[in-house]
């Protein structure tokens, strides 16, 4: 089973600011667009299905960003993402912006998303099935906090200079 997860998409022009970036704010409608389509393709996930199903689904409960350099206008961005940590009621997802080329780092997003039982208007357990999908889907990285995670990729990306 893949656990990194990648696809590739193009900045568009309304999503940018007046200097032609990726808007600051656009950054997480691209990682949760990106995440939302690498689940059904790559695992079948179909999350609005299993709202529509089974009145389950995620909600967001908190995100952390590190902008390294800006996406431009028309720019073909890659997003990969990774599940790093689950729980009984919740997951956290890793999300990296790059060119296209994977060559240059531009973002970095951590999203915490918490099982919500729509019809209950509760939290919600993952069930046996979601349990086993994450197990197999984890991939953990070494650091344990996101500005640690930050510092790691920065230095690697100067060490790569």
């Amino acid at each position: 089973m893949k656990k990194i997860l990648a696809n590739t998409r193009k900045v568009r022009f309304q999503d940018c600011d007046p200097f032609n970036h990726l808007n600051n704010a656009k950054y997480l409608d691209y990682f949760i667009n990106a995440r939302e389509d690498q689940l059904l393709d790559d695992y079948g996930l179909d999350v609005f299905g299993l709202i529509a199903t089974e009145k389950l689904g995620w909600v967001i409960s908190s995100h952390q960003i590190a902008y390294f350099r800006p996406a431009a206008a028309m720019e073909s961005i890659t997003i990969e993402s990774q599940l790093i940590s689950y729980d009984s009621r919740a997951l956290v997802v890793e999300m990296r912006m790059y060119d296209e080329k994977q060559t240059r780092l531009k973002a970095l997003c951590w999203t915490r998303f918490n099982h919500f039982d729509l019809a209950r208007q509760k939290p919600a357990e993952h069930s046996a099935e979601l349990s086993l999908l994450f197990s197999q889907a984890l991939l953990p990285v070494e650091q344990q906090d996101f500005e640690a995670r930050r510092g790691h990729l920065l230095q690697q990306k100067n060490e790569a200079k």
